[in-house]
């Protein structure tokens, strides 16, 4: 009933102080909704730089562990070789682009677990619930905003600077090898050129024992040449890598019409020149690692085009140009599953819960990209398939575990 009389007296009010109001009415909710929407974008704010704390740090260390592993791998392969300290220097440069596209999304999921873990295990999830915010909401958002932008950080890196480091790096390899031919030289060893093949006996500063070269001449016919001796020396030439001088050589040509019939040639010394499109054509010239995304695409049109194109290495192309895309975006994957992980399993000591359980998914992500890679590679699985199956994985895993999550 007071409503009633209420309703009858605000409508013989005058027209004007209603409309007043409803105007101060309606500024009153517009100021409450700016109120909440700022306290909503301090929160995320605080997230978000908590979050990244967090991914820089465990950047740093996966980052140390990856370099780490690259020194030792070419100090092995570098060790007594006499190789300026420049040229190492350069080529460990050069090689950086391959560690920081690794390092990116095992940091973000390793760091956002950890973030998460320790804002579980200090209660601040709780604040938030007693506050009447939803966690879910108010974290998620920051943690996909990061995990997209990491992700556009980690494409960037793996379509642009891993190709252009890679360039260098081999440029940079190709000058070591003119300048010291035995880094590409081991003792006891066998080296594969192109289509051509070395091996080696015991290498030392004064040459090589024993050396056996397998090629073709210039009709196609399998060619071997064997010497006891010989000396490795630095070319003058452009476009030779390295020179080969032969003591007592013995060339063997055989006739690919009659394998009965073959050429036997001796001589007191011969010169080989080894030229650099035999390192180059076999380790660079025809990979796809080198090139962006766009000129993989436009690869993988030609070969497309030519029937002659074996299916193998336009699979092997498709294989690469996915997986510029499935390991620099893995990182949004590994951000959403560390918010329902996080919230499950760090209620106690969250940081180191989720260090051990963030490294242990590293490993198996790790491998599972190796697996499906070496499908791809060997037994014909598709590359796109082959490339995205571990983030299905992780994707599927994250939603399994936030419907838990929810549940709880």
């Amino acid at each position: 009933m007071e409503k009633v009389v209420l309703v009858l007296q605000a409508s013989k009010l005058p027209a004007w102080i209603l409309t007043l109001w409803h105007f101060i009415h309606k500024k009153i909710v517009h100021i409450r909704f700016l109120q909440r929407k700022r306290k909503t974008f301090f929160l995320w704010r605080y997230i978000i730089k908590e979050l990244f704390v967090y991914f820089f740090v465990m950047f740093l260390f996966y980052f140390l562990i990856f370099f780490v592993n690259q020194i030792l791998v070419l100090m092995l392969k570098l060790l007594g070789k006499n190789l300026p300290l420049w040229d190492v220097v350069l080529l460990i440069f050069y090689s950086l682009p391959q560690i920081i596209a690794q390092t990116a999304p095992f940091a973000t999921l390793t760091g956002f677990l950890m973030c998460l873990g320790r804002m579980n295990s200090d209660n601040e999830i709780l604040i938030l619930r007693a506050s009447g915010q939803n966690p879910r909401f108010i974290i998620l958002v920051p943690v996909l905003i990061l995990g997209l932008l990491i992700s556009f950080f980690s494409f960037f890196v793996n379509d642009y600077l891993l190709p252009a480091g890679m360039i260098k790096y081999r440029e940079q390899e190709l000058i070591s090898i003119s300048r010291n031919p035995f880094v590409e030289i081991e003792s006891n060893s066998v080296k594969h050129l192109r289509d051509n093949t070395i091996v080696t006996g015991n290498v030392t500063n004064k040459g090589i024992s024993d050396i056996i070269f397998f090629d073709k001449d210039e009709k196609g016919n399998p060619r071997i040449i064997l010497a006891g001796q010989s000396t490795v020396d630095t070319a003058e030439e452009a476009g030779v890598s390295m020179q080969l001088n032969m003591t007592d050589p013995n060339v063997i040509v055989l006739d690919n019409q009659n394998p009965r019939s073959f050429d036997v040639i001796t001589a007191k010394k011969m010169t080989m020149n080894i030229f650099e499109s035999l390192f180059v054509d076999n380790n660079f010239g025809d990979d796809p690692t080198s090139m962006t995304t766009y000129d993989i695409k436009q690869q993988i049109k030609k070969f497309k085009e030519d029937e002659n194109t074996p299916k193998e290495k336009i699979n092997r192309y498709i294989l690469e140009y996915n997986r510029k895309y499935a390991s620099s975006f893995g990182a949004v994957f590994f951000a959403f599953l560390a918010l329902p992980l996080a919230l499950i399993f760090g209620k106690h000591n969250g940081v180191f819960a989720g260090l051990i359980i963030g490294v242990l998914i590293s490993v198996v992500y790790w491998s599972l990209i190796w697996i499906f890679m070496l499908f791809g590679l060997r037994n014909g699985l598709n590359g796109t398939i082959a490339m995205w199956i571990p983030n299905f994985v992780v994707g599927i895993a994250g939603l399994g575990f936030y419907v838990v999550m929810v549940k709880q």
